[in-house]
């Protein structure tokens, strides 16, 4: 029987319907497992336990008054910090926010409270979410619960590391270059970044007014199962009059999706990187698969994609230096950590580009790219080239080019989602990534859902 804490955020929701356990000792149990684990882990970086508790139970006390708590009716989840939160220390992964405690809660909270979930806590991120490495001064590095030599990813890192573990039932993470794929590439989870503007901002580290940088960040749901991914983006979508770039738009149920009419295109490697042979073979396994299902199946990728690291990094770059320096200053941080200074310190060195000329070389980017996606509906492809990359932390330069598949979608600013797809023989999971049209996270969660199915799903640790 699976534990309670490893049950889907749809079933725990059903448990607690159905009284075969009460708020309080769901929360109990997430509790316990975090006190367990994450002494390995160092995932969670502010717990709230105590008012946890007393949320949970006033949560079954309205239950047995007969009053609906809402879709997420008891659910325990995590809160990445770089998402603010009411009252509970959000650092940003920032020395200078090391004590801050928000007078209001993120956008995305607010609406995950009122849908009932019950916070247990914050999870680690790099420096302002800027990192490869997952790791700051603030709270130190945090460890994949697959292999502790291992980093779970960034930034989303302390959040696919507790989900993973089974600390908590779901996340709200943020992706601006696969924040939210590699972490669940690394740690065997699902997540979906949405299309840019579908989810609203506001509360989240780095705000609009930085601007182009900005332009490529969206929050998104992370969870051990595709369904709780769709749960969690229905709940959170849509404007809230404060970010300029949210809007509302219909968020269709992937149930309606039929698969057999769906034109896909798959690649591995784009011309750019091979991916490590397991990661390769899924790719091409849910070509095959898929096959069977859809109206057509076919290999084929946008040529520009082979330009996504370049324009990526001179994209960023355009704009980094002057991000860094109002946002720690902001922050009141007087010199950064050794991870995102090494990167202020490459900014400096690299050649810069106008950031009209980059904009630029942007807009064609996804003109190309709106082009290939008028034949498709899908891309199957990679999200990371590789299983979890070793911890380290020491600012390094790395081959952007590792990150292209990720880089590409936040360009576009298109919907994407990462499923697990197996285990290697050493024991770390890896995952494949579903892309689509503009406001199709139906069409993206349906396919997920269908090649979940196959792969067989989340594989939890040993710990």
């Amino acid at each position: 029987m699976t534990e309670i804490y490893y049950q889907s955020a749809c079933e725990q929701i059903q448990a607690i319907r159905n009284k075969q356990v009460s708020c309080k000792e769901l929360v109990i149990a997430h509790l316990d497992r975090i006190q367990k684990v994450n002494s390995r882990l160092n995932a969670v970086v502010t717990l709230d336990a105590e008012h946890a508790l007393d949320a949970a139970i006033e949560a079954d006390r309205a239950i047995a008054r007969g009053k609906d708590l809402g879709r997420l009716y008891g659910v325990p989840m995590t809160i990445k910090d770089s998402i603010d939160t009411k009252e509970l220390v959000s650092t940003w992964g920032t020395i200078g926010r090391k004590h801050f405690k928000p007078k209001a809660d993120a956008t995305v909270v607010k609406r995950v409270k009122h849908a009932g979930a019950i916070i247990l806590g914050k999870t680690n991120t790099p420096e302002l979410t800027l990192g490869i490495q997952m790791t700051n001064d603030v709270c130190g590095p945090t460890f994949n619960p697959y292999d502790p030599t291992k980093s779970p990813g960034g930034s989303s890192g302390g959040a696919a590391a507790i989900l993973a573990a089974g600390g908590a039932a779901l996340e709200l993470g943020s992706d601006t270059g696969g924040s939210i794929r590699e972490p669940a590439n690394y740690c065997g989870l699902c997540g979906i970044k949405p299309t840019f503007g579908r989810v609203p901002r506001t509360g989240h580290a780095g705000p609009w007014e930085l601007d182009i940088w900005d332009q490529l960040t969206q929050i998104g749901p992370m969870a051990r199962t595709v369904d709780d991914l769709e749960l969690l983006l229905s709940i959170v979508h849509g404007e809230d009059a404060v970010d300029p770039y949210a809007v509302t738009r219909p968020l269709a149920n992937s149930g309606d999706t039929r698969l057999e009419d769906l034109r896909v295109a798959f690649y591995t490697e784009a011309g750019v990187l091979q991916p490590i042979v397991q990661i390769r073979q899924a790719v091409l396994e849910a070509a095959k698969v898929l096959q069977q299902k859809c109206g057509a199946v076919k290999e084929d990728y946008p040529l520009v994609l082979q330009k996504t690291s370049d324009l990526y990094i001179r994209y960023t770059h355009s704009y980094l230096e002057m991000f860094l320096e109002k946002t720690l200053g902001h922050c009141g941080t007087k010199e950064p950590a050794p991870n995102l200074k090494g990167l202020l310190d490459l900014v400096k060195r690299s050649s810069q580009n106008s950031s009209n000329e980059v904009l630029l070389e942007h807009n064609d980017f996804r003109a190309q790219m709106g082009a290939f996606m008028q034949d498709y509906d899908i891309i199957i492809c990679p999200a990371s080239v590789s299983t979890a990359a070793a911890h380290c932390d020491q600012a390094t330069e790395y081959d952007h080019k590792t990150w292209f598949n990720l880089y590409a979608y936040n360009l576009t600013g298109w919907p994407a989602a990462v499923i697990p797809a197996g285990i290697t023989d050493e024991g770390l999971p890896y995952g494949i990534q579903m892309v689509g049209k503009p406001w199709r996270e139906d069409v993206v969660l349906a396919v997920a859902r269908f090649l979940e199915q196959h792969f067989g799903g989340f594989s939890p640790p040993e710990l």
